[in-house]
Parts: structure tokens; sequence; C-alpha cells
């Protein structure tokens, strides 16, 4: 299969990490073997019209393709572009897309137009404004999140072994992340630190995530909450408030908490996990149920099933 993706979320070398589970989700893909990906990533941070302007680009290209495959909302406008030659569109949805009040109507009006819409957790299909074909988060990529030594990680980012902290994995600006429920948390506990790996290259954020105590999501929503999925594959402690993937997760994992943000009730999880001089958790094994590779393999089947039903509805066109 040749697959079109076109995403507003990608890598650059001043956002390293911005969209990189798209990216790694691509290469999941093309681990599979059974698909041929080619991408059309951009940047419209500031610039809306950037995504006429790419969708114009694409309608000149006439990409060689089965199948063209949005990621995020605003995306997929831009993605008609590239639909030339009755090529089926499918959309994913990330969180945004069905939050933002503008977004979330552009979102509605161009769903309408896709072969399959794909949700990134059972919470965020409940709340599109248009019906979802399934469910399939990007995925975390455990090649990349690995378990390593609390020591190891520590001594290679220059942290004292002695130092006990809760990691933000967020931007403290960007406020449903709720950095400040974080920092009442961790100020309730005399001597814990709050970091947050805001910035850090990603290559790096597997040994910030292996350097902590335990990984904090404050969040008042997520689409899929990835920075859950990535403690896990790293086997650290994880506080999720009941958002994204996290309720259909952690309570299968001992040694997780996954309620409600009270200082109390997270202040008494942290008291226990920080008994532990080196604190971990059996998450690993949840986290390879959504691995990039597994996902990736989810994806291809819908992908075709998809050209499937479009195959079908020429035929019947045909016919008729």
């Amino acid at each position: 299969m040749r697959v079109l993706i076109v995403t507003n979320m990608w890598p650059t070398p001043e956002q390293p990490a911005r969209g990189v589970f798209v990216q790694r989700q691509v290469e999941a893909l093309r681990r599979t073997g059974q698909v041929e990906v080619t991408v059309a990533a951009f940047s419209a941070t500031g610039r809306p019209w950037e995504y006429l302007r790419q969708a114009i680009a694409l309608r000149r290209r006439k990409a060689e393709a089965d199948l063209v495959h949005a990621h995020f909302g605003l995306s997929a406008l831009t993605a008609l572009g590239a639909i030339w030659d009755g090529q089926p569109l499918v959309l994913t949805v990330h969180g945004r897309d069905c939050h933002h009040p503008v977004t979330r109507a552009v979102t509605r009006a161009v769903a309408r137009r896709c072969a399959a819409v794909v949700a990134v957790s059972r919470e965020l299909a409940a709340i599109c404004p248009f019906p979802t074909m399934d469910i399939i988060p990007a995925g975390v990529d455990t090649h990349h999140f690995q378990p390593c030594s609390r020591q190891e990680a520590r001594a290679r980012l220059r942290i004292t072994a002695s130092e006990r902290f809760v990691l933000f994995p967020s931007d403290p600006a960007r406020s449903e992340k709720r950095y400040d429920r974080a920092r009442a948390l961790a100020a309730s506990l005399p001597g814990l630190g709050l970091r947050s790996y805001h910035h850090t290259p990603p290559q790096e954020t597997p040994l910030w995530i292996a350097a902590a105590d335990a990984v904090l999501v404050t969040s008042d929503r997520e689409g899929y909450g990835l920075a859950c999925m990535e403690a896990l594959a790293c086997n650290v402690p994880v506080l999720s408030t009941p958002v994204g993937i996290a309720p259909e997760v952690l309570p299968r994992v001992p040694g997780t908490l996954c309620a409600p943000f009270s200082v109390s009730t997270w202040r008494q999880e942290l008291q226990r996990i920080l008994a532990d001089p080196d604190p971990h958790v059996p998450g690993r094994e949840a986290a390879l149920e959504h691995s990039t590779d597994a996902m990736a393999r989810r994806t291809v089947v819908l992908y075709r099933e998809v050209l499937r039903r479009a195959r079908r509805e020429e035929s019947r066109s045909a016919e008729a």
C-alpha cells in the first residue's frame, strides 16, 4: 500500500519534540513492511493560512498514494488537496481538534469527507462530534522508552543519587496540563523536588523518566496521555488524573494511581512510593500492548478495510 501522511505535527530543529509521536508511528508503519509511506509535514503555528497553502501545494504535487491519512482535524482540511484521484481519506483526531470550538467545527465539517475517523482514546471518541470507526493511539515507542536503572540515568544527567523528585512531563505553561497541581503536591512533601523535561531533546526523555521517583500527569484533559504510557514503558510509577488512556491502563498496574487530583490523596500515594529508595512498577507489559509497533499493525488492518470498502463502492458505482 502507498500511504500519504499529512500532518501539522512533526519534529523540527527548533521544536524537536513536536509531533514526535506521529514520526514514530510512521517509522513503525514502515517497519511492518506492508506500507510505503510518504510524509507531507508542515507547521502552521501562528500562520493559519498555511493550511490552505499546503493544500494547494498537495494538489499540484499529485502524490501517488492509494490512501491519505491526516493527523489532526485541520490537517485533514489540508489533506483534501491530495485527494485528486478519489483516494480515501483517514483522519486521526488527537484532542484539541475535538475540544477547541473553532477547530472542532472545522474538524466536524471535514470528517464528513473522510472514509474513516480514528480517535486516540475511548475518552476522546466519546466527545467527538462525529462517529469514529476505530480507536488507535499513536502508541508508545517501546524501542526508545525502556527500563533503565535510576543510578545510571542520574549519572548521565548529572543528578545526585540522593535527590528525591517527581517529574512533570509537559510544558508548565500549558494551562490544561495543570502544573499548579503538581507544584502544590510537591510543596506538600518537604524535601521533594519537582522537575519538568520541557525543551529536553527527545533522546534524553527516557533518562529523565528513569531518574524520577514518579511521573505526575495532573491534566484536566488528555487526548491520549502518552506521558503515562512512556512512564510505564520505563517501569516508573505514574500518578494520573482519570484522563485519556489512564483509566483503562493504570488500574491494572500495581503501584500506580489513577484518581481525581487531591493533594491529600496523591500525597499519601507519593509517601508510599518515596518510602522505597528505588521505586518501580511492573508497567512495561501494559506499555507493550500500546506500542507503536502494535498500533502500526492495527493501522494497517484499518487501511486495508478502508481500501476494501472504497473498491466495493467503486464497483457498485460502475455497475450502476
